[in-house]
């Protein structure tokens, strides 16, 4: 029992294994287009699609024949899986992760291009932490990290996409799952978090306080979601009514019971995430088990794109579709420049997001992802950078680069400015000289 456990003395804190539950146009309003045929980058004359780059999508499970996972050779990308969640397959038969999977990695092989993902050559690593009903533990998350730590190497593990949540009750230096994710930046990986849907009550009013956990993880890219209204021009974007808000309200309670809230500023950045329109798992039965439960009571969330299953596309909103536009923003980064620590990599995001008018730091943290701009940026980042590169040391191989970017016709400035945790840092230092929280091993 957990009053037996506590007794022990080598137990400092126990964190009950609470339920975890998925929360529920795109390459070129977000400037992945424009960088696709970049070459000259610093690994070479290559096409900038995260080739090479292991994503793991900790989820549902993925629909892996599906068309949007094949290669160039006609091979699929999905190339590891594993099941945590007790159920015996690694197939989706809920219908989330193969969407959030298609929009990190998915190709342009359906409808010519028009739902085409962010690194359309990525590997992706199927990881089921989420059951035949979306739902799963904080002990499934634990050990998918503890497998990813073992085999990051052999698939070249550089991404963790987590879309998925659960209330943010334990601060985040005492959730294990927090913990966990920490554990992976520290060893180099990117993890990228949704916020959560909670940014407005029953009665529909805005609140604040509600990001979801693992998004209190201040080591994490913890995403909010954007409304885009179907346009690649970016001026009337949005943040959407649902997308969680900051500050987080994580807590550690003192001896004398007193709680002391986390209150970090969240979301990181925010990102497309109403009514993507993505892959969509098999349905039909498997050993006896409807598959894609969403789409078997939604059936309104199909596409209508194709009657072939390996084929179909369904749409989804929320966070957790948010989430997998950023995790593969960050593949595109590592593999233009190889050697971003996970730091560097949220920092590049970051300055170069696109501030939404008429939205606070709480709604949108730095703003909308700009992954032109984060490309153009990361190129320009030296490679021996080390940790004992000093403070100030010059950053770029080159002169700053200009703080804009032009998308579909319309012209927006970076944020020039990164999420330190409290406050918002601004200023041309920060991508012109080194500062020591881009290294490793550092909160």
């Amino acid at each position: 029992t957990l009053s037996t456990i506590t007794g022990f003395a080598e137990v400092s804190y126990v964190s009950t294994d609470r339920e975890t539950k998925q929360l529920g146009h795109l390459s070129l309003t977000t400037g992945a287009d424009q960088i696709r045929q970049s070459m000259g980058t610093n690994a070479g004359s290559i096409r900038l699609d995260g080739g090479g780059i292991g994503i793991a999508v900790l989820d549902s499970g993925i629909y892996k024949s599906h068309k949007a996972f094949l290669d160039g050779n006609g091979d699929v990308r999905v190339v590891a899986k594993q099941d945590f969640t007790g159920e015996g397959t690694t197939n989706d038969r809920y219908g989330h992760g193969t969407h959030v999977a298609a929009i990190a990695a998915g190709n342009g092989r359906i409808s010519n291009g028009a739902y085409t993902g962010i690194a359309t050559g990525a590997n992706i690593i199927n990881l089921r932490v989420l059951d035949s009903q979306g739902s799963g533990r904080a002990s499934y998350v634990l050990a998918a990290v503890d497998w990813i730590m073992t085999n990051r190497a052999t698939y070249n593990i550089r991404v963790v996409n987590m879309s998925l949540g659960m209330p943010a009750i334990d601060s985040y230096k005492k959730d294990p799952v927090c913990l966990a994710i920490r554990r992976m930046v520290d060893a180099g990986i990117v993890v990228v978090v949704a916020a959560g849907n909670n940014g407005k009550n029953s009665a529909g009013e805005k609140i604040y306080g509600q990001i979801h956990a693992p998004g209190n993880e201040p080591s994490a890219i913890t995403v909010g979601a954007t409304n885009t209204f179907g346009t690649d021009r970016r001026e009337d974007d949005v943040v959407t009514s649902y997308s969680s808000r900051g500050p987080t309200r994580s807590f550690t309670i003192d001896s004398t019971g007193v709680k002391h809230y986390d209150n970090l500023i969240k979301p990181d950045l925010v990102a497309p995430g109403n009514k993507l329109i993505s892959a969509e798992g098999q349905t039909g039965i498997e050993i006896g088990e409807l598959q894609n439960l969403l789409i078997a009571h939604n059936p309104n969330l199909a596409a209508g794109v194709s009657a072939d299953d390996t084929r179909k596309m369904m749409y989804l909103s929320g966070t957790s579709v948010a989430a997998p536009v950023v995790a593969g923003a960050a593949a595109i980064l590592l593999q233009a420049n190889p050697n971003l620590t996970p730091n560097l990599v949220k920092a590049i995001l970051m300055y170069t997001a696109q501030p939404l008018a008429g939205f606070n730091t709480f709604e949108q943290g730095a703003g909308q992802i700009n992954i032109e701009g984060a490309v153009r940026l990361a190129k320009l980042v030296r490679t021996d950078l080390s940790a004992g590169t000093p403070l100030g040391a010059p950053l770029l191989t080159g002169p700053a680069p200009t703080p804009q970017t032009t998308i579909a016709g319309h012209s927006f400035p970076w944020a020039q400015g990164i999420n330190v945790g409290y406050t918002f840092a601004t200023g041309r230092n920060l991508i012109t000289k080194y500062q020591k929280i881009y290294g490793t091993g550092i909160l």
